[in-house]
């Protein structure tokens, strides 16, 4: 990278694309009149402005970071081309209340002239409520819809891609950082897909014992990816200071490391072999074959 780029630039260089993603799925939900030129305009300035004040510090990663200021930024311009008066957006909503309540009575839509008897206006006057109406999609605050309902995505956008890749990466780096014993039997229950009673038997323990180390794996993974990922719901130890503790805290380390040097998000991995003395964690091995492995 050129030492003339700095940071910020690069952050922008880079995350570029979601600019023109956000911009492509709102102009699918207004109408053709609304300019992609000044939608992308605001979302690239909600880029930078996401850039320098973005701080690596908080953990959230910056692509969720700033599609949240570019989608907000999107909002707002749309919110700044309502041109229509609030006479015209009263207009046009007694125009849809009296036109529903004709089409009840009725049985059918009513024409231009029921209409304007009904409100007591001309028929140039409905023709020109009737165009107020046909721009309300651009209204925030005229009608029961407004521009931010109209603009979400149900699809995953390139954050929610972006953030379930990195919890599949952290999940990976999870699953490989486990005691042998635990992580043999996440591998052999999740991933393989074998019932308990048949793990049981072939490890020599209870169904119970078995569930039981299933628990105890599932809650050190948990807290193994919070740790990195949202370290406000990992509780709190009972003993700072413990043993027990070090060698969680031992764990957290490992899988950030892991998964820090990790690319893409990885599959599981399912071959046996772990970095930590399951011994640390679940109290000695249940299998001759696992008590083997170092």
């Amino acid at each position: 990278m050129s030492p003339q780029i700095t940071s910020t630039d690069a952050l922008v260089v880079e995350h570029l694309p979601l600019v023109g993603y956000h911009v492509n799925a709102m102009l699918g939900r207004v109408p053709a009149s609304v300019s992609r030129a000044e939608l992308a305009s605001a979302g690239a300035f909600a880029l930078v402005q996401a850039a320098r004040a973005y701080d690596p510090g908080t953990g959230v990663p910056f692509e969720r970071y700033a599609a949240l200021r570019i989608r907000g930024a999107l909002v707002d311009e749309l919110r700044s081309m309502d041109w229509l008066s609030r006479g015209a957006r009263r207009r046009a909503r007694r125009l849809a209340t009296v036109s529903d309540e004709l089409t009840s009575h009725l049985g059918r839509t009513p024409t231009r002239a029921e209409l304007a008897t009904a409100l007591g206006v001309g028929e140039d006057e409905v023709e020109a409520a009737r165009g107020d109406a046909e721009v309300k999609l651009l209204s925030i605050d005229g009608f029961d819809t407004t521009v931010a309902d109209l603009v979400v995505d149900a699809g995953p956008g390139p954050e929610q891609h972006l953030l379930a890749n990195e919890q599949l990466r952290y999940l990976a780096a999870g699953v490989e950082s486990l005691p042998e014993r635990l992580r043999y039997v996440v591998e052999q229950l999740f991933f393989a897909d074998r019932p308990v009673v048949e793990l049981a038997e072939e490890l020599g323990v209870t169904q119970s014992r078995i569930s039981q180390l299933r628990t105890e794996a599932l809650g050190l993974l948990r807290d193994g990816m919070n740790a990195s990922l949202d370290p406000d719901l990992v509780p709190a130890a009972a003993r700072p200071d413990g043993v027990a503790e070090r060698r969680r805290r031992a764990y957290f380390a490992s899988v950030a490391a892991k998964a820090a040097t990790a690319g893409t998000a990885a599959a599981v991995p399912h071959q046996r072999g772990g970095a930590h003395d399951e011994a640390e964690y679940a109290g000695g091995s249940d299998h001759p074959r696992i008590a083997a492995v170092g």
